[in-house]
């Protein structure tokens, strides 16, 4: 099982860190979000029912660190973490003509509440239903559905009010 579900993991590190890098906003402190993720996965793969959903397991994981990081960060205050690796990569790719940059977006997301970010990643990055982030969040279909419209409206509002 482990040489399976080592290759498993491999398949579903790029979309792990790309998830991780919206959620949190910083390349580096993503990639150490994922490779704790990846251990805390490692030590528990047992708990892993079928192999089919490895990366939804593995977002939920990546959910529960990134959690423990912050109640961590709460009890010892720390400098702030920058955009700026995440929008110099963003901006790499270059936005459609009629889009606000990358930097703009990625600033005003990271303004967002954890828990209407995350909604937003899921749905637009990840291409989640409604019906399978409620699953993998363990909330109401109607959280998820009512924090996305708010999570979108707040986010269409920043950009707005962003524009010259």
């Amino acid at each position: 099982m482990s040489t399976q579900f080592g290759a498993a993991l491999a398949e579903a590190l790029p979309r792990l860190r790309r998830y991780a890098i919206g959620l949190v906003g910083d390349v580096s402190v993503a990639d150490d979000l994922v490779q704790d993720c990846l251990e805390r996965a490692w030590k528990n793969r047992e708990a892993l029912r079928a192999e089919s959903g490895v990366f939804a397991w593995l977002r939920v994981i990546l959910h529960n660190v990134n959690i423990d990081r912050v109640r961590l960060r709460r009890r010892r205050p720390t400098e702030t973490d920058s955009l700026d690796s995440l929008a110099e990569t963003a901006a790499a790719e270059g936005p459609p003509p009629d889009a606000a940059p990358p930097s703009d977006i990625l600033r005003a997301l990271q303004t967002l509440s954890l828990e209407h970010r995350q909604i937003l990643l899921l749905v637009a990055v990840e291409g989640l239903s409604y019906r399978e982030i409620a699953t993998e969040l363990s909330i109401p279909l109607g959280t998820v559905m009512s924090r996305l419209a708010r999570a979108r409206e707040r986010l269409r509002a920043l950009l707005e009010s962003a524009e010259p």
